[in-house]
């Protein structure tokens, strides 16, 4: 059977759906199963069980993030295989924020409240990448994705040893952004200008700070 070429219109109404089940619902995400699956919980005291809420948190909305972006980004593609591949990585990304989900609920806590927010700040931007030609969209994606390897890595070092279901998602989230990065620089992305990276970076550090708390 022939494949349907979507239009426009046909993407921007997927991308409203995706975004509702981003933000409210259970999106859809690949067959790989839960990496914590594997680890049984362990006690900790209330103020570390907090504490890893709170980074987990913030891990679910950076993918909240993540996912708005490709879905931006995948509207404006001007390549079928650049918005095939960033397609693929967005249904990878839903896989991160099912796992934080999840795990946000075994330690008795919720997602951020500003979701909706980063969400549609985060498509915008995505859109706006993906207008400026592809090797940009791409290069921006692979500066996102490092800039998120060093985030994850940051809370890497937060999270207690014994919980070994946190960090075991972590572990596999940073594995899929590194790889994430490597499809958009072999796919031709472009070395982004220092000013952009260092407005990333501010805007990641508004994002992580808030998030934390709210």
């Amino acid at each position: 059977m022939k494949q349907r070429d979507y239009t426009a219109a046909d993407r921007m109404l997927m991308g409203f759906d995706q975004a509702l089940q981003t933000l409210f619902g259970k999106p859809r995400a690949t067959e790989r199963p839960d990496p914590a699956r594997d680890f049984a919980d362990v006690k900790l005291s209330p103020e570390q069980r907090l504490q890893v809420a709170r980074l987990l948190r913030v891990d679910h909305s950076g993918e909240v993030c993540a996912q708005a972006l490709y879905q931006g980004q995948a509207v404006t593609a001007r390549s079928p295989q650049v918005r095939e591949s960033m397609q693929r990585s967005a249904l990878e990304e839903s896989d991160h924020l099912d796992w934080c989900h999840n795990r946000l609920l075994e330690l008795q806590d919720r997602r951020s409240l500003l979701n909706p927010i980063w969400y549609a700040g985060s498509f915008l931007v995505g859109v706006t990448a993906g207008l400026a030609g592809d090797k940009w969209s791409l290069g921006f994606i692979a500066e996102t994705e490092r800039q998120v390897c060093a985030h994850i890595d940051s809370h890497l070092h937060q999270i207690p040893l014994a919980d070994r279901k946190s960090r075991a998602i972590l572990q596999q989230m940073r594995s899929d952004e590194q790889h994430h990065a490597d499809v958009a620089i072999n796919g031709g992305g472009a070395p982004l200008p220092g000013p952009v990276k260092a407005a990333m970076q501010l805007t990641a550090k508004l994002m992580t700070k808030s998030t934390y708390w709210l």
